[in-house]
């Protein structure tokens, strides 16, 4: 049982980044079970047609389409915003995100470091392209996919793409931080052009795979990883609970613009609940400094007439 207890959207139309794996997975099922036409926006059309059938096979009447999205190719956004067709756009989740492991950094396309470009700046530029879909939906929300790691990392708006300090958890937390930066300051200029429309920040919590039901062929977890794992319930989630607080922004009428949701147990488990956000996340001197850095990172700004596409 999820918390929305028979929440219908069925005239509804969501988008979701990511969600051929993981969380993103997760909150399209769960998403589909409203009732909505549910968008996958996924890089891999392959896994987009696994993600679709299995959705499919557990949803009775799911609703679903899918659209190629590489978040880490800017010049591709506007033509995925295009293939969407549709006229209407109720809610995006900004969830696709990766954690890179090894010591070497990676840069995208256009050379901005990958994890930035992918959780963050891949995002702002969607959001700017999406745009003129979502302020023309009364009662529309942008539910930005933050992270409990942003907690203990500050940004550094003259090291972006952390040329000079490149450590993979902190360029991922920084990359999660920059997004929950990004979600509030929206919240702030949308309450000036689009107050109809709504921004909330979200956060899974400590989501492993281990304790994340098997959805097969897309990704499964042994006995064995289950049993190993079964101490880390106490206080740690899998990404179908994981899930909850994004699939709660999109639906509960209750949530408004500009909040913050996650677990309830310690941030890192449990049912969804509102969260008074550090200072640090909500900064708007810093939010700022960052629309601005984006903005000519990427030739786009949610609220220009036209979006450059780079």
């Amino acid at each position: 049982m999820t918390w929305q207890n028979g929440i219908r959207a069925d005239d509804k139309i969501f988008l979701v980044t990511g969600a051929s794996a993981g969380i993103g997975y997760f909150a399209a099922e769960q998403l589909a079970a409203s009732g909505a036409t549910v968008v996958l926006a996924c890089r891999d059309t392959a896994k987009a047609e696994v993600a679709m059938r299995l959705i499919g096979s557990r949803v009775e009447g799911a609703r679903l389409r899918q659209v190629r999205m590489d978040l880490s190719d800017l010049s591709s956004l506007a033509e995925a915003v295009e293939n969407l067709g549709i006229d209407r756009l109720d809610a995006v989740v900004l969830n696709a995100g990766i954690l890179l492991s090894e010591p070497e950094r990676r840069t995208d396309r256009q050379g901005h470091e990958l994890m930035f470009a992918t959780n963050y700046l891949g995002h702002f530029a969607l959001t700017a392209h999406l745009a003129p879909l979502l302020t023309a939906t009364a009662g529309s929300r942008i539910v930005t996919v933050g992270s409990f790691a942003a907690r203990s990392e500050r940004l550094d708006l003259d090291d972006l793409h952390c040329e000079h300090d490149y450590r993979p958890k902190r360029t991922y937390g920084r990359s999660k931080l920059a997004q929950m930066l990004f979600g509030f300051e929206l919240d702030r200029r949308l309450r000036a052009h689009a107050p109809h429309t709504a921004s909330i920040v979200v956060h899974p919590g400590g989501a492993l795979d281990a304790l994340t039901p098997s959805r097969r062929p897309l990704f499964a977890t042994s006995i064995a990883q289950r049993i190993y794992s079964s101490p880390a319930r106490l206080v740690l989630h899998g990404k179908h609970a994981g899930a909850h607080p994004l699939v709660r922004a999109v639906l509960d009428p209750e949530i408004v613009s500009g909040q913050l949701w996650g677990p309830a147990v310690f941030g890192l488990r449990g049912r969804p609940q509102q969260e008074n956000p550090l200072p640090h996340m909500t900064d708007p001197t810093t939010a700022a400094a960052l629309w601005t850095a984006s903005t000519a990172l990427t030739g786009a700004d949610p609220f220009a007439r036209t979006t450059k596409t780079r």
